[in-house]
């Protein structure tokens, strides 16, 4: 069985060993990180299933944190751990990516809880389908209609992020920012991507003056 590991980035030390040592004893691996400095570096070796993330940190906001996290694999299941407990504040980090909002102080149990949900989200999303497209997120393979498709990281990353948004008009912006990391400058680079991925037989329309709509079959 895959082992369970989360990533933990929080400034407040003490929280910090409190979540380390109750996942621990929940069979969770829980490796944390008190500044962005250092989150960054791990994320670059290691990508977890699951980010329990501060939002007020000491050296950079845990919002940006966010972002880069879903720009680089949007398989990551992040819980935001924040003592912003306003409506406005919840609906903000759901909407900019978070799967989860815990607000402090919190009970550990019921965080171990959530956790728990976040990996069996995790393992369920592992394969996604659609028509006669399949997509398995562990071994990176992409079948149409039985036949594998040979994919690049960029358009493995890219397929991905369209396929859990189907049928959803996806600007330039977002698609740029979401899956490369950036929302400026030439948009060449996508235009070429969605280009390839046609000529696979795969179905992106053009939404003129906005950017893509991703439909695994056409409508007949």
């Amino acid at each position: 069985m895959k082992m369970k590991k989360v990533f933990l980035l929080e400034d407040d030390i003490s929280i910090c060993e409190l979540v380390k040592c109750t996942l621990d004893m929940n069979s969770i691996t829980c490796e944390y990180f008190t500044t962005v400095k250092e989150f960054d570096a791990a994320i670059e070796r290691e990508i977890p299933e699951v980010v329990l993330l501060d939002i007020m940190l000491s050296d950079g906001n845990g919002l940006d944190v966010l972002r880069k996290i879903k720009a680089k694999s949007s398989d990551v299941h992040v819980i935001i751990l924040s003592a912003l407990g306003k409506e406005t504040d919840k609906v903000k980090g759901l909407n900019m990516g978070a799967d989860d909002y815990v607000t402090k102080p919190f009970g550990v149990l019921e965080l171990t809880a959530r956790v728990n949900a976040a990996f069996r989200r995790s393992r369920r999303q592992n394969v996604l389908k659609s028509g006669s497209l399949t997509m398995n997120t562990d071994t990176m393979q992409v079948f149409l209609q039985g036949k594998e498709l040979s994919l690049n990281h960029k358009e493995f990353q890219l397929l991905h992020y369209c396929m859990l948004n189907e049928g959803k008009v996806l600007s330039r912006d977002v698609l740029l920012t979401d899956v490369w990391g950036y929302d400026f400058g030439e948009t060449r680079t996508l235009d070429n991507h969605v280009a390839r991925l046609r000529k696979l037989g795969l179905n992106f329309e053009t939404v003129f003056g906005v950017g893509y709509k991703f439909i695994a079959e056409k409508q007949e």
